[in-house]
């Protein structure tokens, strides 16, 4: 007996990800492809999501709610932004509904920041904050995103105050591969080195103005000195997410944990980092934040 109550979407940039879900917010069935919105844009969004529908065996009238650049300009269906300060509650609230589907389609909206000092936009990292501390969340929390585009956010009482963006994957993809460091990381290995990492971390924290030098220091140093081509890797990464920690930590009350929302290698690297540095954290984990965020959308919208 098909149990399931509604379908959960996380439609990203270059990835799509689908859950079949029943009331109590248990995955029924899955699916996962790069059919993000970049090749939706081209086969076309509706036909790409009838297809995984119809692999989980959907039924024709079960609701779907879709979080991430599937509501972007240049997405499916705009689903626009709400300004900070922003209220979780307001994500659900306004939701776009997709036309001209014989389904109900809900698209969540993303959060922007429209401060001309500094201009900031999130879409998918807002339905991770309500899986992760629900809308009703009290109290004060300071939340890390880490990713291609790491966010930081400034939560209280379940309303986003304030957030920022820190390019450090994309940076570190850059530097590795395009500057004279691709040099330093040519034939780098699996191999983990903690040590170097903890202290590229410590050193750009403790002194982030000399991020650029501590980056050149690589080269250098593995000239003069000799080392891995893993050491030199790991510390590129430990410089630049030590350079993002000292901006994301700078406005951190006094023994406020970091709420860290991630998964994978990214969750080695950030909670090694926030270790060093002696930061309390708590732990979430990054996929599993986004489908209770969209199980909590389904359930305010439907009533699951």
């Amino acid at each position: 007996m098909n149990r399931a109550a509604y379908v959960a979407v996380d439609w990203g940039t270059s990835s799509f990800r689908l859950w079949l879900m029943d009331r109590s917010g248990q995955v029924l069935d899955e699916r996962r492809s790069e059919q993000g919105m970049l090749a939706a844009a081209k086969s076309g969004f509706a036909s790409v999501l009838q297809s995984h529908l119809d692999a989980v065996g959907a039924a024709a009238g079960l609701p779907v709610v879709i979080c991430g650049m599937a509501g972007a300009r240049q997405g499916w269906v705009e689903a626009g932004y709400i300004d900070t300060p922003a209220h979780l509650s307001d994500v659900l609230d306004r939701a776009v509904v997709v036309g001209g589907q014989a389904r109900d389609i809900r698209i969540l909206p993303g959060i922007a920041q429209r401060d001309a000092a500094a201009p900031d936009v999130m879409r998918g990292e807002e339905t991770q904050l309500l899986g992760a501390l629900g809308r009703d969340a009290a109290g004060e929390a300071i939340v890390c995103m880490p990713g291609t585009h790491s966010k930081w956010v400034h939560m209280r009482g379940g309303t986003v105050e304030r957030f920022a963006t820190f390019m450090t994957g994309e940076l570190f993809s850059a530097v590795a591969r395009e500057t004279i460091l691709s040099h330093a990381v040519n034939g780098a290995d699996e191999a983990v080195d903690g040590d170097a990492f903890g202290t590229a971390v410590a050193d750009a924290f403790n002194a982030p103005a000399l991020a650029a030098n501590l980056l050149f220091r690589v080269r250098s140093r593995q000239l003069l000195f000799g080392g891995s081509a893993s050491a030199a890797r790991e510390t590129i990464s430990g410089t630049l997410i030590g350079l993002e920690l000292a901006a994301g930590l700078a406005k951190r009350p006094p023994g406020t944990p970091v709420t860290l929302i991630v998964s994978g290698r990214l969750q080695r690297l950030y909670q090694s980092a926030l270790e060093t540095l002696s930061i309390p954290l708590r732990l979430v984990d990054a996929e599993e934040a986004v489908r209770r965020g969209l199980s909590r959308a389904a359930a305010a919208m439907w009533k699951t």
